[in-house]
């Protein structure tokens, strides 16, 4: 195989914050590979995130969703990525689905940890030792190493570029107030109701910054209309519902304006965590030590409930307990005074792999 490759092609998440993460590995695979070709085959909603990862050369669009076999689809991306004739692939998914497109576009060189039923699909598979690399960030930076075994020196955490000239366009557009302490929140958790801080806590939490002269800028989807409407009702004077206004690259830009920036753990946080100054995850049916925000400045709460983390949609035992017990005050202390010892559900940082390298 060919070790110094001189086109890449990632098969990229289909996931907002997994994508985010697997910045981690452009970013080493540039510094690797600093005059290869580096493009990203990912569906449209993560792809357009490649625009601020100035690591990547190119997005390549491949609308399927995720778990759809779409075999005619799949074959139909392969003939149009032989045309560029890529010398390796990186599959992040474990997936057969993930690893079909490279295997028919004739990629030589397929490289991936063991999956499902993909033997002959990946032909350079990699071990992964979960003790010494616990993060997803991390997982995804060591499939970019040349070689399976080789020590993760450097790990660089994501950055997003910010559009000095868009955010400020959307300052205005927005008739935002940059004149006070301000605080995001991403309240919504796409992937279900096991991720989310209950909406009245939210509410709560705004409010009381409001009271504290802090404003709120709440972002979100359609999805998250009814908890940002009761933020914003809850915040009179500096609340501001952002939701169903700003497009994710839009987030990435004012995300970068604020004091602090709190949410679930879902894409819109990791996604605030490339830009923001300080992030506050909130976490329960999720591992904090395993995705935690990779924001300059971090803070996670977790309860680490006995039946924490059940990785669930919705909380199999129905009570909620590990986001429901999570404390207002708590987060408003986590928020007012970052890294206070009096925040009782203040995870500590039990591993975040080698010294990151900054940009």
């Amino acid at each position: 195989m060919i070790r110094q490759p001189e086109r890449v092609l990632v098969v990229g998440p289909s996931w907002i914050g997994d994508m985010v993460m697997a910045q981690s590995l452009f970013m080493g695979l540039r510094a690797r590979l600093p005059s290869a070709t580096l493009d990203v085959l990912a569906p449209a909603s993560t792809a357009q995130l490649v625009a601020r990862m100035p690591e990547v050369d190119d997005a390549v669009i491949m609308n399927i969703e995720h778990g759809e076999l779409a075999w005619r689809r799949r074959r139909e991306a392969a003939r149009a990525l032989r045309e560029r004739r890529y010398d390796q692939a990186i599959v992040l998914q474990r997936s057969a689905k993930a690893a079909l497109v490279p295997w028919l576009a004739g990629i030589p060189w397929r490289t991936g940890y063991r999956g499902e039923l993909r033997f002959g699909l990946i032909n350079d598979v990699r071990t992964l030792d979960n003790t010494r690399y616990p993060l997803k960030a991390e997982h995804y930076a060591l499939l970019g190493l040349a070689a399976d075994g080789d020590s993760l020196d450097t790990m660089h955490w994501p950055r997003l570029t910010v559009d000095a000239a868009r955010q400020q366009e959307l300052v205005a557009e927005l008739g935002l107030s940059l004149e006070r302490p301000t605080v995001g929140f991403a309240p919504g958790a796409a992937y279900g109701g096991a991720k989310a801080w209950p909406m009245r806590h939210y509410a709560a939490l705004a409010a009381r910054l409001d009271a504290a002269g802090q404003a709120c800028w709440i972002f979100g989807s359609a999805a998250d209309r009814e908890v940002a409407e009761a933020m914003a009702a809850a915040a009179p004077r500096y609340g501001v519902n952002l939701a169903e206004r700003t497009s994710l690259l839009d987030i990435v830009d004012l995300a970068a304006l604020t004091t602090q920036f709190v949410g679930n753990d879902t894409g819109v946080m990791h996604l605030a965590a490339a830009t923001a100054p300080s992030v506050i995850g909130l976490y329960g049916s999720t591992d904090p030590d395993y995705a935690p925000p990779l924001a300059a400045t971090s803070q996670r709460l977790w309860r680490g409930m006995d039946c924490s983390p059940c990785r669930e949609r919705e909380c199999p035992l129905a009570h909620h307990a590990c986001l429901e017990d999570l404390p207002v005050h708590d987060v408003f202390a986590a928020c007012t005074v970052p890294g206070s010892a009096s925040i009782a559900s203040l995870h500590a940082l039990t591993h975040y792999g080698p010294t990151p390298a900054t940009r």
